[in-house]
């Protein structure tokens, strides 16, 4: 553990570097008012903390910068986030107000983390090879148009509107509902061709008149698109900072950012709650030189997915901590509340 002397220079120089992008020198921490030292004993400390690897020495410059392990002492012993900022407040405001579909709920979350933080997001949606149906509604807008809304446990719902086949009573096509949601609720979405031929064909059939035209719309209707699982804001920020000036770096993170299948693995697997992870601790060669901070959301018990941002490791980690807790808190109390308005 490091001394309070210490732990004070270290905070200030890394809270100073994050703000200018400069080597901090002792000359300069001696003006601090609120680290009333002489530039003698700064020095001292900052040697000590040079030696412990938790600061370097540019080349450049007599000043020091934090080093990826001082980051690393900086995150797990000096921040607590603080939960009621201003900018956590029109977070939350802003996705209450929008109180829309899962997959516009993630998408504006990682817009808004993006904008509000000036750094790369990245929203890892739920994995919908294992998502079941919950329900099925379908409503008669007029005597030829209907609506059908599908409800996946994952909280996805989708909208698809069709033309009612000429001759279908109301009283059929009510049964045919009745039919749909006791044969198919729970089903896994990728298994509801099957399920409609095994399931629900016989008993149409038998209930049902016109029932081959009839099923022949219910499956076109019923057939399930995979939704988007990977939302990225704000690509362009990470050239505002200059760290990275160098091109083929910029182009190696690009290059992962378009490859959606190695996105998915490296967010994939996060455990549940804040993950932080600096520099070299990434495993992917793209973001060596960048902090990646994680957040999982979910529905119940039912893990959904994944919030990221990306930055350099110069990057201000209690705001970024504090905006991501709290983007997923509320994304996971949203969608339980829409899961519970669709039971």
């Amino acid at each position: 553990m490091l001394t309070e002397r210490q732990l004070l220079i270290l905070q200030t120089i890394i809270d100073d570097f994050v703000e200018t992008a400069h080597p901090i020198g002792s000359r300069a921490l001696s003006n601090d008012q609120t680290i009333n030292l002489s530039a003698a004993t700064i020095r001292n400390v900052m040697a000590d903390l040079e030696d412990m690897g938790l600061l370097e020495k540019t080349h450049s410059s007599s000043g020091r910068i934090p080093s990826q392990k001082g980051y690393r002492y900086y995150v797990d012993n000096v921040i607590s986030p603080n939960m009621r900022g201003q900018d956590i407040l029109s977070v939350e405001h802003m996705i209450q107000d929008n109180l829309i579909e899962l997959e516009q709920i993630v998408q504006m979350s990682a817009e808004v983390l993006s904008q509000l933080t000036n750094y790369t997001t990245i929203v890892l949606g739920p994995n919908t090879t294992d998502a079941t149906l919950k329900q099925i509604q379908l409503i008669a807008l007029n005597p030829n148009t209907a609506v059908a809304i599908l409800v996946t446990n994952t909280g996805h719902v989708e909208h698809k509107h069709f033309t009612i086949p000429p001759n279908i009573h109301m009283n059929d096509f009510e049964k045919m509902v009745n039919i749909l949601n006791d044969r198919l609720i729970d089903i896994p979405i990728i298994e509801l061709p099957i399920a409609l031929q095994t399931e629900v064909y016989d008993l149409m059939k038998k209930h049902i008149h016109n029932y081959e035209v009839m099923f022949e719309y219910i499956k076109s209707v019923i057939s399930y698109e995979e939704p988007t699982k990977l939302f990225v804001s704000g690509e362009t920020n990470i050239l505002t900072q200059p760290e990275f000036k160098d091109v083929d770096k910029i182009y190696e993170f690009y290059t992962m950012l378009e490859n959606e299948g190695e996105m998915i693995k490296l967010l994939g697997n996060q455990h549940k709650g804040i993950h932080v992870s600096i520099g070299q601790e990434n495993k992917v060669e793209a973001i060596k030189d960048f902090s990646l901070i994680t957040s999982t959301y979910s529905i119940g018990t039912n893990q959904l997915g994944t919030i990221a941002l990306l930055g350099p490791t110069r990057m201000k980690y209690r705001k970024v901590i504090s905006l991501l807790q709290s983007v997923s808190n509320e994304m996971t109390d949203l969608l339980n509340l829409k899961n519970k308005d669709h039971l």
